[in-house]
């Protein structure tokens, strides 16, 4: 942890990041609810997703304070990530793309790099 009870990205396990980023993904149509999240990440996930350790780690995202849990309707709840997690994906994912160097213009326009 740093800055009190503040999460950082590196904090995480990587599953958690994936949620996020599945949830950040999914949630530009409507707060998907978990089975959508699990069906997302069971794509980059060859051996499946266990519903338990899902929805665990859905639950400790949303203590966090990096997801917000709502209510769709009596059985199913949906999921939205906070403006500070969008905030901190946008951030992350800035900078992994710089170190990457697939920010760099030949890549970005079509071009190819020596």
């Amino acid at each position: 942890m740093n800055d009190g009870d503040e999460l950082a990205f590196t904090d995480l396990h990587a599953f958690k990041r994936d949620i996020l980023y599945a949830i950040r993904a999914l949630e530009r149509d409507e707060p998907p609810k978990g089975l959508t999240v699990k069906r997302v990440l069971e794509d980059d996930y060859s051996t499946g997703i266990n519903h338990s350790r899902l929805y665990q780690n859905l639950g400790q995202l949303v203590d966090a304070g990096l997801l917000e849990k709502g209510q769709k309707d009596e059985r199913t709840n949906e999921y939205e990530t906070t403006d500070a997690t969008r905030r901190m994906l946008e951030t992350w994912t800035k900078r992994r793309v710089r170190e990457a160097g697939l920010d760099e213009p030949a890549l970005s326009s079509g071009g190819e790099q020596a």
